[in-house]
């Protein structure tokens, strides 16, 4: 073959070489770059996470800590697609058929808007804990507000502010490399007013204690049998000045018995909780005393003494708030909680858990606690009320937060957020599938709500606003029907 000839043809396979590659570069620059989808509250143009576009064909792409979705599927790039939008208290307009969604676009590097509708007075602030806080953000070129953590979900939150610190403790806890790969609490710390803004995104920095590969570890490994619980914890003087950080304990047996309980204490030296007292053994065949429970209020009686009272969510028990008086049980006092509240129209609501604490702007005592047995969600309605007293009689009831069969429990208000005279009041609680009733189908199996991906089994803050003219009805005494 002549040169020429054998210069032509390597001409034509390096011009096709060269056509072939740049086809596959775009084909592959239109993969990789998202569609921005971003998720805004109408009222407030605040970007709202935990909502979640689902497609026709079952894809599912939910919003962020930053309230953004990236819509990477092919199959959708350039057609117009029709989304379900479920948001858990946001929602859009339902069309004829009743069903609520958006159609949208997607188009590679472009940026679509879909505008939803608060239904509840709670307004959603962000995800506290898990793994891809900042996920689809990140897919689109976004720099994650704080870094991974190493937890994937976690259960039921308590907090103290202690020596200067927020400490932070959470129940049983998910890592990636294992399911439940915590079940001594898992712990962190923080400033004690932690949010960098009020408004969403949320922003959060935790420091969580590691073990000597890096990973969040328990730090209640106590002595016996099974996983470790904590309830009660608190801060304390002793008499000669020193903060002591406490908390009651419980020893599990599967699937959920408690066969121990009793007194710890946070071990500087060690960052771990230790055993101080043994309150009760199952073995023994004593009754259960009543001991330091739930979430801690600290309150000031007219003499000037100072308590603090232990309570899931209103007061069962109260001691003067020092370290020895924690440390002996025969200064606790036991008290009579109310069983009930009622709502605006009459009906009784029945606390099952929560807390409460003296809040400034109001200048009375508050309380956010979870319906038991509400609807539409069993373990997922969430209440306020107000009273002048930590003990009652507490007022109307108003509903600000309410889930489709979905749970949202133990939910602890965070007071350490804000100044003592800001109207806004925060909360969180653990949004899981755990304790959602079945859906009836045309199976013979019944069908559980899907996990909302990242977001089940964490820990998600709400902002509730005091001067929400939605809450005056909880300025009123109602008496139940």
């Amino acid at each position: 073959m002549a040169i020429g000839a054998v210069d032509r043809m390597l001409s034509n396979v390096l011009t096709r070489s060269c056509a072939l590659y740049l086809i596959l570069s775009a084909v592959t620059s239109m993969a990789a770059e998202p569609c921005r989808i971003e998720v805004v509250d109408a009222a407030s143009g605040w970007l709202v996470p935990l909502v979640e576009l689902r497609t026709v064909s079952g894809l599912r792409f939910v919003s962020d800590n930053v309230g953004v979705i990236a819509c990477d599927a092919p199959e959708l790039t350039g057609r117009e697609t029709w989304f379900q939008v479920l948001g858990q208290g946001y929602g859009v307009k339902p069309d004829g058929f009743g069903y609520e969604g958006v159609r949208l676009t997607p188009k590679p590097g472009g940026t679509l808007r879909v505008e939803v509708d608060r239904r509840v007075i709670a307004k959603r602030i962000g995800r506290v804990t898990g793994s891809g806080l900042y996920a689809e953000s990140e897919k689109l070129g976004d720099k994650p507000l704080v870094p991974e953590s190493g937890i994937v979900g976690c259960d039921s939150v308590q907090t103290a502010v202690h020596r200067g610190k927020l400490h932070w403790i959470w129940g049983d806890s998910n890592l990636a490399h294992y399911p439940l790969g915590i079940f001594h609490a898992s712990s962190a710390t923080s400033a004690p007013q932690p949010l960098r803004s009020l408004e969403p995104p949320l922003e959060l920095s935790l420091d969580y204690f590691r073990d000597p590969d890096g990973r969040p570890r328990g730090v209640a490994k106590l002595p016996g049998r099974g996983p470790t619980w904590l309830f009660g914890l608190v801060s304390l003087d002793d008499a000669g000045g020193t903060s002591h950080l406490v908390a009651t304990y419980a020893k599990v047996d599967a699937p959920l018995a408690v066969w121990q309980r009793g007194l710890c204490e946070w071990n500087d030296a060690t960052e771990s909780f230790e055993v101080k007292h043994i309150l009760w053994n199952k073995e023994d065949a004593a009754p259960e005393p009543k001991i330091p429970h739930g979430h801690t209020a600290f309150g000031t009686d007219d003499a000037g003494q100072k308590w603090v009272l232990f309570g899931n969510p209103f007061p069962t028990l109260k001691f003067p708030a020092t370290y020895e008086a924690w440390s002996d049980p025969a200064t606790w006092e036991p008290i009579d909680a109310p069983a009930q509240l009622a709502s605006a129209d009459g009906a009784a609501v029945k606390p099952h858990s929560g807390s409460i604490v003296w809040n400034g702007y109001r200048k009375r005592w508050v309380t956010i606690f979870m319906e038991a047995f509400g609807k539409p969600s069993g373990f997922g309605e969430i209440w306020y009320a107000e009273a002048e007293s930590p003990f009652g009689p507490w007022g109307t009831a108003v509903k600000v937060l309410s889930h489709q069969n979905y749970s949202f429990y133990n939910p602890r208000i965070h007071a350490e957020f804000t100044t003592a005279d800001s109207p806004h009041l925060f909360f969180e609680g653990t949004y899981t599938t755990l304790f959602a009733r079945p859906s009836k189908t045309n199976s013979l199996s019944p069908s559980y709500p899907q996990a909302t991906p990242r977001y089940d089994y964490n820990q998600i803050l709400y902002r509730l606003d005091l001067d929400d003219e939605a809450l005056a009805a909880t300025r009123e005494q109602a008496k139940v029907r």
